[in-house]
Formats: structure tokens, sequence, C-alpha cells
């Protein structure tokens, strides 16, 4: 059933004062028609934000098949089609939606584009800045610049409430990319992304709880559901740590949505008790080959 947004619809006052949300992980399964992926997404934000959601987080490529050779295919503006929806159900609802991600058409190129939207107004736009470009022998090869660009900008937003950062799956591989993050401020960092079947079952949760100790925030990592049938088989795992590395919530590999109390004052408290920002050694952090008083 539709939300009622009269329920969900927070003024600006008490949007401040409040320290504990709850986050909803979406993840959600992705098949070839873009109609019915979005019809997915909208219902998946709607049942969230019933269950008291104030942050609904989708997967990458939610309203897609991932691959190099669907992001032309797919790829649409934005604002277009799919991110328009969510602005619609963000709206209706009162809600937070980081949308995923969606193949971007800008200019004659193709970004890997997530976008922020607080009550159907756009307030984010990250597009994917480190390209998914690996190749383990016997495993999986796989080359998203064959297809996309990269962004070259980072997405911070201010909800009162809550500061977010967004990063897209292979960017929660760059820590120097985190740590901005939280050098600005942010309490949370959201990541869709799809890790596969090699690197899903060794890296995504260690990732996950790495970033989220390294920075003293709160982290999302949201997939898709796993398709064994598709042509890219995402890990799913959806997952939410807090800035002890302790896991909150954690799905299975089918489509699910799975919640999080996020209590703010965690990050402070983490971050006065290990204060490790104000005890970096800026004044040592430099390249070997910088370092002149080396025999």
């Amino acid at each position: 059933p539709p939300c009622e947004p009269g329920l969900h619809i927070h003024s600006a006052s008490m949007a401040a004062a409040a320290r504990v949300f709850k986050l909803a992980l979406a993840q959600l399964g992705v098949t070839a028609s873009k109609p019915d992926n979005v019809r997915n997404a909208v219902a998946a934000v709607r049942a969230a934000a019933a269950e008291g959601a104030r942050i609904v987080v989708l997967p990458e490529c939610f309203n897609c098949p991932y691959g190099t050779q669907y992001f032309r295919e797919y790829a649409e503006p934005v604002p277009g089609p799919s991110t328009d929806a969510l602005s619609d159900v963000s709206r209706e609802c009162g809600v937070v939606v980081v949308g995923g991600s969606v193949p971007e058409s800008d200019g004659g190129k193709i970004y890997n584009t997530s976008t922020v939207f607080d009550s159907g107004k756009l307030v984010g736009k990250h597009r994917k800045v480190h390209l998914f470009d690996i190749d383990v022998p016997g495993k999986i090869r796989f080359k998203e610049s064959e297809t996309l660009s990269p962004g070259d900008d980072l997405c911070i937003v201010d909800l009162g409430f809550c500061k977010l950062g967004v990063a897209i799956c292979y960017d929660i591989r760059f820590q120097e990319m985190m740590r901005l993050y939280a050098l600005a401020g942010c309490h949370l960092l959201c990541i869709p992304g799809a890790f596969n079947m090699t690197t899903g079952p060794a890296h995504w949760e260690l990732l996950l709880r790495a970033r989220a100790v390294d920075n003293q925030m709160f982290v999302a990592g949201v997939s898709p559901a796993r398709d064994t049938t598709a042509s890219y088989t995402a890990w799913g795992h959806s997952t939410a740590v807090d800035p002890w590395g302790d896991i909150l919530a954690k799905a299975t590999e089918t489509q699910n949505i799975v919640y999080a109390d996020i209590d703010l004052d965690k990050v402070d408290s983490m971050r006065s008790s290990l204060p490790v920002y104000s005890q970096r050694r800026l004044d040592l952090y430099r390249s070997p080959s910088l370092r002149r008083d080396q025999p």
C-alpha cells in the first residue's frame, strides 16, 4: 500500500533535534525490464517508509542489469524517468532516498550515477569516481571504462539531522576518498555496490567494516539481490556497520529490506574516545621518495 506522507514528513526543527533514526537498505532484484525495476524500487521505498525509515538506500544499477553491454542501452539523462520516479516517491513519503545508481547519459558520455532526494528535491548527485577495471586471472575480468566515464566530484549532503556522503562500489577501496568524507563531518557513508561472487565473499563485509572503523562513521553498503542466471552475479548481503565496526543489519542474497537504527551520538562518542583525527602525524605522511633525510 502507498505510504502515508503525513506520518513521515519532519519539520526542520524536528530533523535537527533527532539523533536517532531508522535507515533502510533495500536489496532489490533486477531484471531486463527497466519499468519493472523502477516500480520495484518505488514499492521498496514505500514499504520502508511505512516501517518508519527516514533514509532509504537503493543498490547500484537498480534500474538495469549490471554490465558494460547494458549501460549505453539503459542510459538516460538525470533528471530522467528513473530518477523522476525516485523524486516522486521521496516527496510522497517524505523520506530521503539515496537512489542507488543508474547509467546516466550526458554530453555523449555515460556515467554510473547516484542521486539523493529529500522529500522530492534533488539534493545530491555522485558519479562513480573510480571505475571498476579489474582482471583476476581465472576468475573475473571487468572493465567499466569500456563504456563509462569517471566522475570528478564527491557528494556530501547535509540533511540537517545527518550529514551523509555517497560513494559507489569500487570507490570504497580508496580510503583516501573515504577519509575526505569523514574530514567533511559526514556521519554516514552510503555505498550502493554490486560486488561479485569473487570479490564479494572475500572483501565486501571486510571493506565496509574497515571503512566504518577507519573513518569513525556509519557505513551502509547496498547490493542488488543475487541472480545466478545473470551475466554478472551480485554477491548481495547488503550490510550496515556502526563506527565501532559492529554489524547492525545484514541481508542474505535474496531481495529484502533490512533496517538499522542509526544513533549519531555513537559517531561523536567514537571520535572523542579514539581521537585519531587530532593525533594524525601529517608532518610524516609523505611519500618515502620525498624524504630527503634518508640514506
